[in-house]
């Protein structure tokens, strides 16, 4: 077997391979016997099937599987032998690979472009400056999770005159022309209306201030402009019977429900933080408490995208084999086409030449990925999870139970391992650079993030 590697410009490779039959001979042989042993031939016994006529059935497509076993054995033991930075897939070259005879008994030679990663050295000292965005928890942000917790343990009540956000329920029944409930028409006993949320301001007016036992006559299809799908669902009748119509319809108003937050008081601290808290000023401290993880962990994120910024910028342009990568690209999505490619390549680029910065940070910092480390970040997933329905103070083996089973999944370990190296590389680079720190609040660095 011979290998040969020629890289011109440093970014296209060229890789040559050439498979001799002693090489291949060895291993087929071996495979033939096998099969010779198992063969069922009608006129021959078990194990006494001709060689020769296995070899006829079967020899070139052992001696083919075994050629491309080999091949890509050889290729890859060779990029990483020789610590060849290759960049996607290796394809066959097109100018100089020949057709090869796979019959025959060789040598067989195979010619492959390969993707070179540019050299470049990307590096990090205390002489490198960069911001890092403090958020307070500041009174505002308080207030609003003091409603958010407020409105989640809030329950419905009757009303008696309709406002904001109310519900309403009642009757409808279908109008002819002349304003008189029409024979045979639709009829609908408990309906639900949300008037907030109908688009024809015209029909929205009139349930202003309505009461239980109102009869209001509007017009649906008005009401709901261009959305057959929410009239047929509010008059509980298929899409199709209101595709033509353009009737009024009465509405008697049979009752009015009105959200209403829970209080703010002892009830609703220990339903959030459980017993022990002693009064709104300690509720409001534990909120404030609760929130910095998440907070630090915004700042964090924002943290590692300028660290990016930073980074691409001090490692400047970088050369890339463009025309062999597009080909990768293209190779790996054969059925979105060229366009797809050519719209998508720059983006492609970009996050090839972070993943490139990055890895090179990763392997100066010796960050590394522990089993511990992951379920961390699985629970902070889970976390945050309960959090959104308003548990703060879920049990730990709760978490660890819901973590656990996360992990089982390939595809969550994934995910798992690339936001851990994130955590751990970004904690890295913070005892690293020099941080400028900056105060904000919520609303100030949301808008950073936009």
């Amino acid at each position: 077997m011979n290998i040969q590697f020629e890289s011109a410009d440093k970014i296209n490779g060229l890789m040559t391979i050439s498979i001799e039959q002693a090489d291949y001979q060895e291993a087929v042989d071996k495979k033939l016997k096998e099969y010779r042993k198992k063969a069922q031939v009608p006129g021959f016994r078990p194990g006494m099937v001709p060689m020769g006529l296995i070899k006829k059935q079967y020899g070139t497509a052992v001696k083919v599987d075994e050629v491309n076993r080999i091949l890509g054995e050889k290729l890859y033991e060779y990029i990483r032998e020789n610590k060849i930075q290759m960049l996607g897939e290796p394809l066959p070259n097109e100018e100089k690979q020949k057709p090869q005879d796979l019959q025959g008994d060789g040598p067989f030679e195979f010619v492959f472009d390969i993707a070179v990663a540019p050299e470049f050295k990307a590096e990090l000292t205390n002489k490198d400056k960069v911001d890092y965005y403090v958020i307070k928890a500041d009174d505002k942000l308080i207030d609003d999770q003091v409603k958010m917790y407020a409105s989640q343990a809030g329950e419905f009540v009757e009303a008696q005159e309709w406002s904001g956000n109310d519900t309403l329920k009642g009757d409808l029944r279908q109008l002819d022309a002349q304003g008189n409930t029409l024979e045979g028409g639709i009829t609908t006993e408990g309906g639900m209306i949300m008037p907030s949320y109908i688009k024809g301001e015209d029909e929205k007016k009139k349930f202003d201030g309505c009461k239980p036992g109102d009869i209001i006559t509007f017009n649906p299809k008005k009401a709901y402009p261009d959305n057959d799908a929410e009239v047929a669902a509010l008059l509980k009748v298929d899409k199709a019977q209101v595709k033509d119509m353009d009737s009024d319809f009465s509405f008697q108003v049979t009752e009015i429900r009105h959200f209403q937050p829970a209080a703010v008081d002892q009830k609703l601290f220990e339903r959030v933080f459980g017993e022990g808290v002693k009064d709104e000023a300690d509720f409001r401290q534990r909120i404030a408490d609760s929130i910095k993880p998440h907070l630090a962990a915004n700042s964090d994120y924002k943290f590692l995208l300028d660290i990016r910024k930073y980074m691409e910028k001090k490692v400047g342009e970088l050369q890339f084999p463009e025309a062999l990568l597009k080909r990768v690209m293209l190779n790996n999505n054969k059925d979105k086409g060229e366009d797809f490619v050519e719209k998508n390549f720059k983006a492609s680029i970009d996050e090839l030449k972070w993943h490139l910065i990055k890895e090179q940070l990763v392997s100066a910092t010796q960050v590394k990925v522990e089993d511990a480390d992951l379920k961390a970040v699985a629970r902070e997933a889970i976390r945050a999870q309960f959090a959104q329905y308003g548990m703060s103070n879920v049990p730990d083996d709760v978490l660890d139970n819901y973590a656990d089973e996360q992990l089982k999944k390939r595809e969550n370990v994934e995910n798992f391992v690339d936001r851990a190296i994130d955590q751990k590389l970004m904690q890295a680079l913070k005892g690293i650079v020099k941080l400028n720190e900056k105060e904000v609040s919520l609303d100030e660095f949301n808008k950073m993030m936009a």
